[in-house]
């Protein structure tokens, strides 16, 4: 399962970087002649509600669910990466006071603080990466916290302090890389959960500007004539639905890999 995502993924990434020369149209021409025409031998998946073919619009609505995927994730590991590591090594008041602020943030429910955040700021991409990275360093931050709790008790790293080696050299040269194996993992799982919930922005108008080829803005377009012509909306999400699947295989396929025990346990 792991290889059938990894190459799901590695499909959807080559058509997103391939889009203007695989797109058989301009994803942003209107035929209004030809508005919600189904599955042709020109139009393999049929075209929308303003003539658009849904194909290229596919391919190019690729992209921004994995940039911002990526932006999102990419920002919030290295923010929760970072916090998570000096909470965990120096404990204290410094720990207690970021575990504070992650047990309110986590008060919030994720979906409708990101709303509420692209109402106030204005519906843009920038702003949904904004949006999805307030609550998104939370889990990175309480898992790296974690394991370095126990990292830092560590032989080696209290014979680094013995050497007389910096706080800032232990935690960046002796434990980060022995943390790093479950932040991979909780990375890949969260691509699968930015991806959705920037698809549930976009479905509600507050993702990509208006005409932007966005899978969540295409399922919304599609809800309005869904017993008309389901496909406008069919495809869009099979889309999401794949993508999702398939970076929940990568992930689980990462975590037999890199914790065994994870596995075994499963197996038995």
């Amino acid at each position: 399962w792991p290889y059938i995502g990894a190459g799901i993924i590695l499909l959807f990434t080559a058509g997103a970087l391939l889009a203007p020369w695989l797109s058989p149209y301009d994803p942003y021409e209107i035929v209004l002649s030809e508005q919600l025409a189904g599955p042709s031998r020109a139009h393999p998946l049929g075209q929308d509600a303003n003539g658009s073919d849904i194909l290229s619009r596919l391919l190019y609505g690729a992209r921004i669910s994995l940039v911002v995927g990526l932006s999102v994730v990419g920002l919030t590991a290295v923010v929760g990466i970072f916090l998570g590591l000096v909470s965990g090594y120096y404990g204290g008041w410094i720990d207690t006071l970021l575990m504070r602020l992650v047990d309110i943030l986590l008060a919030f429910p994720g979906l409708l603080l990101a709303i509420a955040l692209v109402a106030v700021l204005g519906p843009s991409m920038r702003n949904v990466v904004i949006a999805l990275s307030v609550l998104g360093w939370v889990s990175f931050a309480r898992l790296v916290r974690g394991q370095v709790l126990s990292a830092r008790e560590r032989e080696f790293v209290l014979a680094a302090r013995t050497s007389g080696q910096s706080d800032l050299r232990i935690m960046l040269v002796h434990i980060l890389p022995n943390v790093l194996s479950p932040v991979i993992v909780q990375a890949t799982f969260g691509i699968a959960g930015v991806i959705i919930s920037e698809s549930s922005l976009s479905f509600l108008g507050l993702g990509a500007p208006p005409g932007t080829p966005s899978w969540g803005a295409m399922l919304s377009q599609g809800k309005q004539v869904l017993l008309d012509a389901p496909h406008v909306s069919v495809f869009p999400g099979l889309a999401i639905m794949l993508v999702v699947l398939a970076f929940n295989f990568l992930g689980d396929g990462l975590r037999d890999r890199l914790d065994p025990r994870s596995g075994l346990g499963r197996r038995i």
